[in-house]
């Protein structure tokens, strides 16, 4: 495998890697705040960048079992949420394709944090 370039997301409200401030995804991207995740309160998008997947696994969740994939910052390598790769409840249908970023792990790197 090459190189991977970096995405740079411009404008406001780019959410970006607490660690190493890499670009991860845009406010507009936001599908809802309303989630949980290993570290508190998480956020659903859907459209994610500069990201590395982990190996798809099958989970337990509120919400019925789901195929995730752990995703971590392309910049740092460290944990940031997971995707979503299959659910098999009907109306959790709309996750598959989607992220979750975990709040305690990404930060607005243009400082217009609105939450």
């Amino acid at each position: 495998m090459g190189y991977m370039h970096k995405v740079f997301l411009s404008g406001k409200g780019v959410y970006g890697c607490s660690h190493c401030e890499t670009h991860l995804s845009k406010r507009e991207n936001i599908t809802s705040r309303q989630y949980t995740g290993q570290f508190g309160r998480a956020v659903l998008f859907k459209n994610v960048v500069n990201i590395l997947y982990g190996e798809e696994e099958k989970r337990s969740m509120t919400t019925g079992f789901h195929i995730v994939q752990d995703i971590a910052c392309m910049g740092c390598k460290k944990y940031v949420g997971w995707a979503y790769v299959k659910a098999y409840e009907p109306d959790q249908k709309f996750k598959e394709g989607q992220f979750i970023l975990e709040r305690e792990l990404v930060h607005d790197v243009t400082r217009d944090w609105d939450y």
